[in-house]
């Protein structure tokens, strides 16, 4: 899938806290309309606690594969 957006690029202690969580292979399984979406959210946030607080909904997202920016997802066979 081809992004029309500008592609976001992976901070470092973003791909740190992936790797540490072992969610790395789940990050990489979403399309990519979806990484893309949490990095840019991520980056907008104008305050730190803002930042973690999205950081960690997306890993609670991704560990339980079932929601993507608070909806219901699940991944295509």
């Amino acid at each position: 899938m081809r992004l029309t957006r500008p592609i976001q690029p992976m901070p470092e202690d973003i791909a740190r806290r992936l790797d540490a969580a072992h969610l790395r292979d789940p990050y990489e399984a979403r399309p990519p309309y979806q990484r893309n979406d949490y990095l840019g959210w991520i980056a907008r946030a104008k305050r730190p606690e803002t930042r973690d607080k999205r950081i960690a909904q997306m890993l609670e997202e991704l560990a339980a594969g079932d929601r993507y920016m608070k909806m219901a997802w699940r991944q295509r066979p």
